[in-house]
């Protein structure tokens, strides 16, 4: 019998599945970032709150008392109808909001319960890498075996190889896991580049879960949906989020659009992981899916011009700078200024300059691909990216 106080034996107390997943990178940074006063630019969070009516949407919604409680399992019918419109109205997909749309609690339990319940001991999985860091840890508590394929830079951006990812493909492959708008690069599929991972799903019966969180954050080219390309209608499941959109990252209101089964599916597992949330914020979130257009450009051009303030200033303190084509961050390559070591580099740009960055190495199974590239957020005040860029000047100097 053990001894009262002591330690448990000898077999590890955390899951061996998770055995490689520690603190994440940006509990990490973040921390640093407070202990040094530092310019956080590492995690991906506003410092501004979105529109004030969808903020008073939500203390309205408290104040009648709608939402207090737990609200029905799948979502409150308002947003899943607000989704379902959105949904159609952008890209031409019709879902029933009764059994085709299912609220989430962000869309990291969207991914999360997406993968429990389609994913079983030994299928396996592809993701794009660098990749999200929760899809690794979600693929593991799955049972999956998780099958990156790298994208590489080229020519200014990061490009996925098609012919590498048809390779990748096994008979033990269950689920191809796409991000477009990507993050941590700022990827953008192409329809062509989309068409072809389609046409490789189909050809392969395989299953497409999308992470399209950044859908409305694209500054070159568009934001085409796979769902929408022949054959995938019914073998993709769309995963959308309130947060990146709406700047009100803490509410945590995501979503899943799919065919009725894929939902069931993926309700199975989302009931027994947080079962509801963010009841007062999904009627917000179903009023602000209904903004006008011009919201949703004021959004983009205001990121547009602050990933240039951004990249320019990264650029003149001598990073190789790649300039996404979506979402929040900007990766450059710290080779210029004699750096190879991400980690490193991180590390000690608190103390050098003042400003957090993150490593891209987290994001890869093939941590020597991502060693030398850093990626910094732009989600932030003007002034701010006035002042980390001013900062940062130092290291074109040193």
């Amino acid at each position: 019998m053990t001894a009262p106080g002591s330690s448990p034996g000898p077999r590890p107390l955390l899951n061996r599945r998770l055995a490689e997943f520690g603190t994440t990178i940006f509990a990490e940074m973040s921390a640093l970032a407070v202990r040094t006063g530092s310019i956080n630019l590492g995690q991906g969070f506003p410092d501004t709150d979105g529109p004030e009516e969808v903020r008073e949407a939500a203390v309205r919604a408290l104040r009648d008392g709608r939402g207090n409680q737990y609200p029905p399992g799948p979502g409150v019918l308002e947003l899943r109808t607000a989704i379902a419109a959105h949904q159609r109205d952008r890209y031409g997909l019709d879902h029933d909001p009764d059994t085709e749309v299912l609220v989430t609690a962000g869309a990291t339990e969207a991914i999360a319960a997406s993968l429990l319940a389609l994913v079983e001991p030994g299928d396996e999985v592809i993701a794009l890498e660098p990749y999200y860091d929760s899809y690794a840890a979600c693929i593991a508590m799955a049972g999956g075996t998780r099958v990156p394929v790298t994208l590489r830079p080229r020519d200014g951006a990061y490009v996925l190889d098609l012919d590498e990812l048809r390779d990748a493909v096994t008979d033990r492959t269950r689920i191809i896991l796409l991000n477009t708008p990507h993050n941590p690069t700022g990827t953008v599929l192409s329809r062509a580049e989309l068409a072809a991972v389609a046409e490789l799903a189909v050809e392969r019966d395989l299953l497409v879960v999308t992470d399209e969180v950044y859908e409305h954050l694209v500054f070159d080219g568009e934001h085409t949906p796979i769902a929408t390309f022949p054959g995938m209608r019914g073998r993709t499941v769309t995963i959308g989020s309130a947060g990146k959109t709406f700047s009100f990252t803490g509410w945590k209101v995501g979503w899943v659009t799919a065919a009725a089964p894929l939902v069931t599916a993926v309700r199975s597992a989302k009931q027994f992981l947080t079962y509801v949330s963010s009841g007062p914020f999904q009627y917000a979130v179903a009023e602000a899916l209904a903004l006008p257009p011009a919201y949703f450009d004021g959004l983009r051009e205001d990121l547009r011009a602050k990933r240039d303030l951004l990249g320019s200033g990264l650029a003149a303190a001598g990073f190789e700078v790649y300039r996404p084509a979506g979402t929040y961050f900007v990766t450059t390559d710290i080779r210029p200024l004699g750096e190879s070591d991400g980690f490193a580099f991180c590390r000690a740009l608190p103390e050098r300059c003042g400003v957090v960055a993150i490593p891209n190495a987290v994001f890869y199974d093939h941590r020597d691909a991502g060693a030398p590239f850093v990626r910094f957020a732009f989600c932030k005040r003007v002034d701010v990216l006035e002042e980390a860029v001013s900062r940062l000047k130092g290291l074109a100097a040193s």
